[in-house]
């Protein structure tokens, strides 16, 4: 997925939680809870359809790093970013002792 797809599934995930919002009025570097006015449970929301429509889990501890557009598409390209195979296997059943 692109940072531009990526953005435009924060920018839809925020109009989910926040309809009279204008996408092109959205500033990607200001707080986005102030932009729009929502409170803690419409953030909760915002957070779930993230999730939902990306699968990425984003553990209560990283909604800070969501704060502005450009941190969330930021910290979903990171999180999105298929992990490296490097033939690293598990030891054999029995094999730790």
């Amino acid at each position: 997925m692109t940072r531009e797809q990526i953005k435009e599934a924060v920018v839809q995930a925020l109009l989910g939680v926040a309809p009279e919002t204008q996408a092109s009025a959205l500033r990607s570097d200001q707080d986005l809870r102030e932009q729009l006015e929502i409170d803690s449970f419409d953030f909760l929301n915002f957070v779930i359809a993230l999730d939902k429509n990306l699968s990425v889990a984003i553990p209560e501890t990283d909604y800070q790093k969501l704060a502005t557009l450009d941190a969330c598409v930021d910290y979903l390209a990171a999180r999105m970013q298929p992990k490296p195979q490097d033939g690293t296997k598990f030891p054999e059943k029995g094999a730790w002792r």
